[in-house]
């Protein structure tokens, strides 16, 4: 047991941790709201207001972000006996909702340039303040990417994503005024906004769907299911068998149940002792997991009559 112990220790430090980074999304989203609101404001480019907009919405997410990784790093208690990691679902859902909302905002804001087009101004100085706001939020967003996908932080992940949506939307928005400069047709300016916006559109709805199914403890992803597979097929090998497999996740633990059938001639201390290397083994296929056996005789036919359990 100490070694669960401590692998669990090391789990809420990793994530307390993690606040750092929810701090460098902050820090990312006050200086683009403020560079990109005096590039609206040199310009007059509906483009760019929805870009400025989008990293109003970047601060909320990231300011959310920051709340659910302090709760995630939570010691278990007695009203939360596995701990407080799914709170990093709904801060990944508000992420892929507020990118929704970002679209529309950008919708509604381009109709109207749309149908009563109008020249910009200062594009010049406009686009260059535009552009090292973009590259800002490239840099941290290529950071947390990387720090999520390592510790498994889907809230990591999903503020990784809504500022690669927003690089996209200033890629698109300076695209559109460049466009403007060069041809003086002013209608492109609404129109790249648009297109901008159906494109992100994307993003939120998968990072809502992805959410809703971590909270909903759906199944673990087929690779993670083929590794606790090849686990098998080795204890297999052993003279053990398996049924009642479910898998879930919460954020960046991972939870296997499993029923282990074993040779009735077996004394509890050899089964008890495979069944902790199996639970051992499968733990460093997968990284951060709670694995949990169940010891049935094998001869037992009344050993199969939980393999529909709970499904």
């Amino acid at each position: 047991m100490p070694h669960k112990k401590a692998e669990h220790a090391d789990i809420l430090q990793n994530r307390a941790s993690l606040t750092r980074f929810a701090w460098l999304s902050i820090g990312a989203a006050l200086v683009t709201i403020t560079l990109k609101s005096i590039a609206y404001l040199l310009t007059g480019s509906v483009g760019l207001l929805s870009d400025a907009i989008e990293s109003f919405v970047n601060l909320v997410g990231a300011t959310m972000a920051l709340a659910m990784l302090t709760i995630a790093a939570i010691p278990p208690d007695q009203s939360h006996m596995y701990g407080h990691g799914k709170a990093e679902y709904f801060s990944s859902t508000l992420e892929g909702i507020l990118i929704l909302a970002a679209s529309a905002g950008i919708i509604i804001t381009s109709i109207p340039r749309l149908v009563h087009p109008r020249p910009l101004e200062g594009l010049g100085i406009g686009l260059a303040v535009s552009a090292v706001a973009s590259v800002i939020n490239f840099i941290v967003s290529r950071t947390l990417m990387q720090v999520g996908t390592k510790q498994n932080s889907i809230t990591l992940e999903a503020d990784a994503r809504h500022l690669m949506t927003d690089v996209w939307t200033s890629i698109g928005v300076l695209i559109g005024i460049a466009i403007v400069a060069v041809t003086g047709w002013y209608i492109i300016d609404p129109i790249i906004a648009l297109l901008v916006a159906v494109n992100i559109i994307w993003t939120g709805i998968q990072l809502v769907w992805r959410s809703v199914e971590g909270l909903m403890d759906a199944s673990l992803s087929a690779p993670d299911q083929e590794m606790i597979e090849k686990v098998m097929v080795k204890y297999r090998k052993k003279g053990v068998e398996f049924h009642a497999l479910r898998t879930r996740q919460a954020a960046a633990r991972r939870f296997v149940t499993v029923h282990m059938l074993v040779p009735g001639a077996w004394t509890v201390h050899d089964a008890h002792h495979i069944a902790e290397n199996f639970e051992s083994d499968v733990r460093k296929a997968l990284g951060v997991a709670n694995v949990v056996t169940h010891l049935e005789p094998m001869e037992d036919k009344i050993s199969m009559n939980d393999v529909p359990l709970d499904r």
